[in-house]
């Protein structure tokens, strides 16, 4: 991306926190979601690819019902932007309420830190983990995750001041080991870390099937709970008329390094069955199977692996 493309990215984040905060609540859900239509209509990579995405998870719809379904997940998608736009305005207590009144499984969490060696708690991008991480941070008094590290610096800057704004502690997703020493030693803490584990952005994840094709997920989440002991908590979200649905699921066994490919299949085995049940609310608009890649692509995270 040039320097142009992403200093005018930044613009557009930083005019959509003005907007989505100055425009009543029910006008900004309104305008966001006739954006989420005009883009369905244009029909772009990223609504291509997303269509094709739903497609796997929803095989015996027909070609209207996965119009239907890509136009609910664009709109879905066009959610997530305008509540994220919006949390920095909004009553953290009251959110947090509110997500505390439907979450469920709690009891695997307080589990957890009860045998004091922290917890790993992996989701999908699905749903408004925004809003999940607000209660996560007024339940326990904070918690810890990574952030991709965008460019421009500016542009990384504004995210990690939003997330902390939430109560996050963010650490940078570098490349080299610093974040994975920050994580250790929060569990070591007997803290909770949260880690968005469906999407691999590092080339180098574990191989899994899911919905029935091979991909790869971040095999972080499992390496730190075999590394310390913690317990490996599996958490989907997704969306209600009015609010959040959170489930923490039981915890995932995973003792020593050489179960980190069990577990990370068994990861995603829990994130799909959610994302069947709700597949409007998985915000996946890049490419994911290793079947979508091209040759030279596969041949790449092949090699990186």
């Amino acid at each position: 991306m040039s320097g142009f493309s992403q200093r005018l990215g930044d613009f557009g984040y930083a005019a959509g926190w003005r907007l989505a905060r100055w425009l009543p609540e029910s006008m900004g859900a309104v305008t966001f979601g006739l954006g989420a239509d005009l883009a369905v209509r244009r029909d772009g990579g990223g609504v291509r690819q997303l269509r094709r995405n739903l497609a796997r998870v929803v095989p015996q719809a027909d070609g209207v019902e996965l119009d239907e379904l890509t136009r609910r997940a664009m709109r879905s998608y066009a959610r997530y932007w305008h509540e994220m736009f919006r949390l920095p305005s909004m009553d953290h207590k009251e959110v947090s309420r509110k997500v505390a009144q439907s979450i469920t499984g709690v009891e695997n969490l307080d589990a957890a830190l009860a045998e004091g060696n922290g917890a790993v708690m992996a989701l999908p991008h699905s749903g408004n983990w925004d809003a999940a991480g607000v209660w996560l941070a007024d339940y326990l008094g904070g918690f810890t995750t990574v952030a991709e590290r965008l460019k421009p610096e500016s542009l990384y800057q504004r995210f990690v001041s939003y997330r902390e704004s939430l109560g996050f502690e963010i650490v940078p997703l570098t490349g080299d080991s610093s974040a994975m020493r920050v994580l250790l030693k929060r569990l070591r803490e007997n803290k909770a870390i949260c880690l968005v584990g469906d999407r691999d952005l590092t080339n180098s994840g574990v191989p899994v099937k899911f919905f029935g094709e091979q991909t790869r997920m971040p095999g972080g989440p499992a390496r730190l709970a075999a590394t310390t002991g913690a317990a490996l908590i599996p958490a989907g979200c997704w969306f209600t008329e009015d609010g959040w649905q959170i489930r923490l699921h039981p915890r995932i066994r995973v003792t020593n390094r050489s179960e980190v490919p069990a577990a990370t299949q068994a990861l995603a085995d829990i994130f799909a069955g959610d994302i069947a049940a709700h597949p409007a609310d998985w915000h996946m608009m890049q490419k994911f199977w290793l079947s979508d890649f091209e040759a030279g692509e596969q041949a790449d995270l092949g090699e990186a692996s």
